[in-house]
């Protein structure tokens, strides 16, 4: 590593010669790999070795988990497509599976990242500073919040989108007010709907071989439930589902759906890690849970259809409820900052949720729209949250 270290010194750009204009290019690489030897001396009250490359780091060791599951259970439905037998052994055909898995999904980690941090790098060299860390978690979010077979020169485009209208028109990291990866998505929602809703997009190769599974659905099981209709009593039909999508299934990710969203206890081994080093709040994932099973409950108790009787812990487990809750409606950037705020903002999202996956079929998955809405009302939370404080002192300053 010294070899390296003192390398890459060597190949610092003057900041005043031919390549000054590259110097946080190079700074970037550099501080990537070894910490900044500079310490601050006067006018900080905090001494911490960790710095924001590092923090983003452990967020992509968090999302490991999510990735090398992702990979299998892509190469897992593939198999299911490929046969149209949706009982087809877990353990069967294991190497394969991850195979296929990592030819479809790590082209996608690749071209994010590529296109991402091009972006980033000319927008550093533009201004001349120094390069901005925050596409580091973003990189990795795009790629296990879409479907195993979207087109890469799509994620290209979304990327572009979402880095320059969703962070750089805002002034760059820590400036912007909606999160990254979701604005990704959401612009792949809207402008290619095709290709993010519908029952086969879901499992690779599902598109390209219905002659040979012919009658076969690949669609999620929120998808299901959003467009389940019968004369059956909703008892038995959702006895039916549970048959079909039972809640061990969807608490090990054994289920169709987006990349990384499926494994429940995936996303948990990130969130311990997460809330193990500091960086999630856990006050946001503890109301975004909190949130979404209290409506849950209450749907049940006036429930009129199969989608408001499920079971709210069976919600919790599908779509990307518990990715958002952990991964995107944690983002310190675009969440409330105050203590209050964050309870506030966390209930609210996991509520907002699972009302639009329930009340409106256009949206059978709810976790996108619910997160974007409350990034946009986090500064209104977090304002009315102070305005309350200061009330608050100002009456016990006057009786006092």
């Amino acid at each position: 590593m010294k070899a390296i270290e003192k390398m890459l010194r060597k190949m610092e750009p003057d900041h005043h010669g031919k390549w000054a204009k590259f110097h946080p290019v190079w700074d970037g690489f550099y501080t990537f790999l070894f910490t900044p030897g500079e310490t601050t001396k006067k006018g900080s009250h905090i001494r911490d070795g960790i710095d924001l490359k590092r923090t983003m780091f452990f967020v992509i060791l968090a999302l490991v988990p999510c990735l090398l599951f992702g990979i299998y259970n892509t190469g897992h439905w593939h198999y299911v497509a490929e046969t149209g037998n949706i009982d087809l052994p877990y353990w069967s055909q294991f190497g394969d599976k991850v195979i296929y898995g990592a030819l479809q999904v790590l082209p996608i980690v690749i071209v994010s990242y590529g296109v991402g941090l091009g972006v980033e790098f000319a927008f550093c060299i533009k201004n001349g500073h120094a390069i901005q860390e925050g596409f580091l978690v973003s990189g990795m979010l795009i790629p296990l919040i879409v479907p195993a077979d979207v087109p890469l020169w799509m994620v290209a485009i979304a990327t572009i989108f979402a880095v320059i209208m969703a962070k750089e028109v805002f002034g760059g990291t820590g400036m912007n007010i909606v999160n990254v990866a979701l604005t990704a998505r959401a612009f792949l929602f809207f402008a290619y709907p095709s290709m993010m809703s519908g029952d086969k997009i879901w499992m690779s190769g599902l598109m390209d071989k219905t002659d040979k599974v012919a009658g076969f659905s690949g669609a999620t099981p929120l998808g299901e439930l959003a467009s389940f209709t019968t004369d059956e009593p909703v008892h038995a039909s959702l006895g039916a589902f549970s048959e079909k999508w039972s809640l061990m299934d969807s608490m090990m990710g054994y289920i169709p759906g987006s990349v990384g969203e499926t494994s429940f206890i995936a996303i948990m081994l990130g969130a311990a890690l997460l809330l193990y080093t500091g960086i999630a709040s856990w006050k946001i994932i503890f109301s975004f849970f909190a949130g979404g099973l209290a409506i849950g409950y209450l749907l049940n108790a006036v429930s009129v259809n199969m989608y408001m009787d499920l079971n709210p812990l069976h919600h919790i487990m599908l779509g990307g409820f518990a990715f958002g809750a952990v991964f995107m409606a944690t983002d310190p950037v675009t969440a409330a900052q105050t203590s209050t705020g964050k309870y506030i903002y966390g209930f609210m999202a996991g509520a907002m949720c699972i009302v639009i996956r329930v009340l409106n079929p256009a949206f059978p998955e709810g976790v996108m729209m619910a997160i974007l809405l409350l990034n946009v009302l986090a500064p209104l939370i977090d304002h009315y949250v102070i305005q309350s404080n200061v009330k608050r002192r100002l009456k016990r300053l006057k009786t006092a």
